[in-house]
């Protein structure tokens, strides 16, 4: 995990001999289980330490001085990322795994098993039930997703489920403007405003990837969010009154 804890380094994180165990543990049973179960197009040792590993620690970079204990979701978790990452390097989070594919969610399950990790919620549902229900509903201090949907629909599944004053981080790839621009409707209509969009550079790529920050600042309606599958099929930002249909 040399290119993991080089990276790391590099950001002021000083990973322990017992995280980088954790790592190796998890590339080794990602790599078995990924031959039965699609969980990532990215194996080579030295790819996921940095495209999946380092990439889901860039996170920290935003969320450094959040309290230890915080309340965070993983909104379409997949393979974990960038969820157990996070937990593995600050192990007091709680920390809720949203996934809705069955065969990712028993990998998830053994996986959380096998490092060990306590306090970890895996949850196989659809992020527009969850947003709806009290246990979750405005219950979260941090929501992140990677790679799910563009900016406008993550911040439908989102928004619901943060508490006021909560941040929503979306990991995007190179090109970011535009998706950006396209969500600000969304925020409004969620109780969101935009941070910042932070660039990030990971080891050995030539292009910076993005983490798009956004705060919740007011509550978001309860007709948010919408019923399953209308978020991606019509993200918000035309008229509101369609919006209001559904």
């Amino acid at each position: 995990m040399e290119l993991l804890q080089t990276g790391a380094k590099e950001w002021g994180l000083t990973l322990t001999p017992d995280q980088l165990e954790a790592f190796e543990l998890y590339y080794q049973q990602l790599i078995v289980w990924n031959e039965r179960v699609n969980l990532t197009a990215i194996t080579n040792y030295e790819e996921v330490q940095v495209k999946h590993f380092l990439d889901s620690l860039s996170c920290l970079q935003v969320l450094s001085d959040l309290s230890p204990e915080a309340r965070c979701i993983d909104i379409g978790a997949g393979a974990g990322f960038p969820g157990l990452p996070l937990k593995i390097v600050r192990p007091q989070t709680r920390l809720t795994l949203l996934e809705s594919v069955g065969k990712k969610v028993l990998f998830l399950e053994h996986i959380v098993k096998e490092l060990g990790l306590r306090e970890v919620e895996i949850v196989r549902e659809r992020a527009e039930e969850v947003g709806r229900q009290p246990d979750h509903r405005e219950g979260y201090d941090v929501a992140v997703a990677r790679a799910v949907a563009e900016l406008a629909v993550l911040l439908e599944y989102a928004l619901p489920l943060l508490k006021l004053g909560g941040i929503f981080l979306g990991q995007k790839g190179i090109e970011i403007e535009g998706e950006v621009e396209a969500a600000r409707p969304a925020m409004k209509l969620l109780g969101a405003r935009l941070k910042e969009v932070r660039a990030v550079q990971l080891p050995g790529l030539d292009s910076p990837r993005h983490v798009v920050v956004v705060d919740k600042v007011a509550s978001t309606p309860q007709k948010y969010p919408r019923r399953v599958g209308i978020p991606a099929k019509r993200p918000l930002g035309g008229l509101q009154s369609e919006a209001a249909r559904d």
